[in-house]
């Protein structure tokens, strides 16, 4: 039961992170109704962008306190972030308001093309290190219950920890603010939003900004745990199964699409790993996502679409 319960916590811990990644996704696509296939490259450039200001702010002041130049480096990496977003609406979104929606998914492929090479540029190619000051040594939980306790990842509960409380105040934001709520008109109709005084370029700053901090915490976590490096655009990847399990406009659906592929993973190399070779973890996600789609396009909470002639 405890072997079963450590690998239970670390397939959750892993399925909140794997959530965060999603929710980029899933913001774009409220706001603009495409996938954003660039959501892989702005984790990569935010974690650039925090792991070589963490760097170069101490060479810059002299300041020696770890943590103060790390508050400083996420602060000019959301700058960052958020002049992106901007140039993004103003050179990129702005000229393509109503267009149809595979314009949009070409004009998401060309920045991330564009971000990678300007990441490379800017920040350079070679593999960074962000320490944030997460514990790398497990913990022992629950030894008064079960014999030797449960091993869990201190760095990993911190991870899940931000992650959630990061995903938690995302979704009240659009659920009960006036900009939220005009972000949900927009992803209904365009048009329609339109017509009735929402500014669409304005809600675009709005969302792709929010999209740019998920993308930042995001970065900031995996960069942590596996290095900033250019193969952390492949982090996007492992996201897909988790949107499509969820479904793309529900920030609800991420979170539990999210859990259940995390867990999945885990439990699925663990317990029938030994019978299939091994490896399971791997395409386990994928396969799930496969199967639902045949079941269920729409995902757990997307809205069905229903065409009406």
């Amino acid at each position: 039961m405890a072997f079963f319960l450590e690998t239970l916590l670390g397939g959750l811990m892993a399925g909140m992170l794997y959530s965060l990644v999603a929710l980029g996704f899933v913001l774009i696509f409220k706001a603009s109704g495409v996938f954003n296939f660039a959501q892989g490259a702005m984790v990569l450039f935010a974690a650039l962008a925090m792991a070589r200001f963490a760097e170069w702010i101490p060479q810059w002041t002299g300041l020696d306190n770890k943590i103060a130049a790390n508050l400083i480096a996420f602060a000019l990496a959301a700058v960052v972030m958020f002049m992106v977003a901007w140039l993004i609406e103003r050179l990129v979104l702005r000229h393509l308001v109503n267009q149809e929606g595979a314009t949009l998914l070409m004009a998401t492929l060309g920045i991330t093309y564009f971000l990678e090479g300007l990441g490379q540029t800017l920040f350079g190619s070679n593999i960074y290190k962000i320490d944030i000051g997460m514990p790398k040594e497990p913990v022992f939980l629950l030894d008064s219950v079960f014999p030797g306790g449960i091993l869990v990842s201190k760095e990993d509960m911190i991870a899940a920890a931000i992650a959630a409380a990061l995903v938690a105040t995302l979704s009240l934001f659009f659920q009960k603010t006036a900009t939220g709520r005009a972000l949900r008109a927009v992803a209904d109709d365009h048009q329609a939003a339109q017509s009735i005084g929402i500014p669409l370029n304005r809600i675009w700053v709005v969302v792709w900004c929010v999209a740019g901090v998920v993308a930042l915490v995001a970065g900031m976590i995996w960069g942590s745990k596996l290095g900033v490096q250019f193969s952390l655009t492949t982090v996007a990847l492992r996201a897909l199964p988790v949107v499509i399990l969820g479904g793309l406009t529900s920030v609800p659906g991420a979170i539990i699409g999210g859990l259940i592929i995390g867990v999945g993973e885990k439990l699925s190399e663990v317990y029938l790993g030994p019978y299939v070779g091994g490896g399971i973890e791997i395409w386990f996600a994928y396969v799930l996502a496969l199967g639902f789609l045949l079941v269920r396009p729409q995902g757990l909470f997307g809205e069905k679409i229903i065409d009406r002639v």
